[in-house]
């Protein structure tokens, strides 16, 4: 929706998705259109279907489709080939049915616009001519720091409570006299996590956050001492994650706020901080690395402010929506 919001302001959009019920509307100089899901049931409520998707495809110049592997958007790429409209895809995790089941189509597409060099990699394309990366942004008008002096009186985490996430290893690496906040809401499938994340935090002092709304996150970003995504291949569990991060969005929107970041080098996080300049990375599964970060810049206010400025910029140079449809541009040939 924002990269289609940004996308309007330079050139004619349409953002086209699947709902319950079908709506048209303006939304500034956006196009929305919203068809109806024909099968909104188990696995198709996420790989939806609808023919009243392909009367937009055909007036488009040129089909942007956010999902690679499911139903529509195989139809949506034999629509463009039929027809000589340019084909792009970006690749966000998961997938459905689809012709990549039968044979591999990548080469039918006009690009391959990855939001990570993780990602580009991951699903294969490294060395693909018609593969590029377009990244992801955040709204640096809404995410950006406040006119108060900030708290920085917290560490923060931001995101899904799953093991892949890391969170136990920065509650195990928290020292006990340093507040830490969570925010984010236990998922069903993932309650004996849950369950450890608390009996990890007995005797520290970790407050669980479920109900932040938009601006009580942003002042959470705002106030924190620095925003830590610690993601793992490997859960405590031994399970194993391939994919635990394809860009790192929660990362990014704390950094907007000129908040340090500190990562684990994983996935496609090292691209999002530098590390020593906008924030630490770290080894994954490493709670005294965790420590050692979090520790340096809870001692050091001068290297808070100096982080926290380079993470900022750090965000405007690489992860605006403008900077995103430039990007886009650059791969559509417009």
């Amino acid at each position: 929706m924002e990269l289609a919001r940004a996308m309007a302001e330079r050139l004619p959009t349409t953002l086209v998705a699947f709902g319950a019920t079908p709506i048209s509307r303006r939304d500034g100089s956006l196009r929305v259109e919203v068809v109806r899901n024909l099968v909104p049931y188990r696995r198709f409520r996420f790989d939806p279907i609808g023919p009243m998707m392909i009367p937009h495809i055909s007036k488009s110049d040129v089909i942007h489709y956010h999902q690679t592997h499911t139903m529509m958007a195989s139809v949506a790429l034999l629509l463009g080939r039929l027809t000589g409209r340019r084909v792009f895809t970006t690749h966000l995790g998961g997938g459905g049915f689809g012709l990549h089941r039968i044979i591999n189509v990548d080469k039918w597409y006009d690009g391959h616009l990855h939001i990570s060099q993780f990602s580009r990699e991951i699903f294969g394309h490294a060395v693909s001519h018609n593969a590029g990366v377009i990244y992801g942004g955040v709204d640096v008008q809404r995410f950006s720091p406040g006119i108060l002096p900030p708290s920085r009186d917290y560490v923060l985490y931001v995101g899904r409570l799953l093991p892949h996430k890391g969170i136990d290893y920065l509650i195990e690496g928290i020292p006990p006299d340093i507040p830490l906040i969570i925010a984010g809401r236990p998922m069903r499938h993932a309650a004996k996590y849950y369950t450890l994340l608390h009996e990890l935090a007995q005797g520290k002092n970790v407050q669980f956050v479920q109900d932040a709304d938009d601006e009580r996150l942003i002042q959470l970003y705002r106030n924190a001492r620095c925003i830590v995504l610690p993601s793992v291949y490997q859960s405590r569990d031994g399970a194993k994650h391939s994919i635990p991060e394809l860009l790192g969005l929660t990362l990014i929107e704390g950094m907007a706020c000129g908040t340090p970041g500190i990562c684990t080098s994983v996935a496609s996080l090292p691209e999002v901080v530098e590390n020593g300049v906008s924030g630490f990375v770290v080894p994954p599964n490493n709670p005294v690395a965790l420590s050692k970060a979090i520790t340096a810049l809870w001692s050091d206010s001068s290297l808070v402010h100096r982080m926290g400025d380079a993470a900022r910029r750090r965000v405007l140079d690489m992860f605006t929506w403008q900077a995103v449809v430039d990007r886009c541009l650059h791969w559509y040939g417009v």
